[in-house]
C-alpha cells in the first residue's frame, strides 16, 4: 500500500512539475521537443509492429498452402 502511495505521489509530482515548466517560454519549448521526440518514437514502434504483423501474416499464408 505504501508503494502505491509513493507511485501516485510521483505521478502527481510529475504532472505538477510539467505544468509549472510549461508556463515558461523555455520550458514550453523543451516540452514541445520532448513531445516531438516521443511522437517520432511511437511512430517508429508502430511501423515496426505493422511490419512484423505483415511478416507473420505472410508466414501463416505460406504455411496454409
Amino acid at each position: 500500500m505504501k508503494s502505491l502511495f509513493w507511485f501516485l505521489v510521483g505521478i502527481l509530482g510529475g504532472i505538477v512539475a510539467a505544468h509549472l515548466l510549461d508556463k515558461s517560454p523555455r520550458g514550453h519549448e523543451l516540452l514541445a521537443e520532448v513531445d516531438a521526440r516521443l511522437g517520432a518514437f511511437t511512430d517508429r514502434i508502430t511501423d515496426a509492429y505493422h511490419e512484423q504483423e505483415q511478416r507473420f501474416a505472410g508466414d501463416a499464408d505460406e504455411a496454409a498452402e
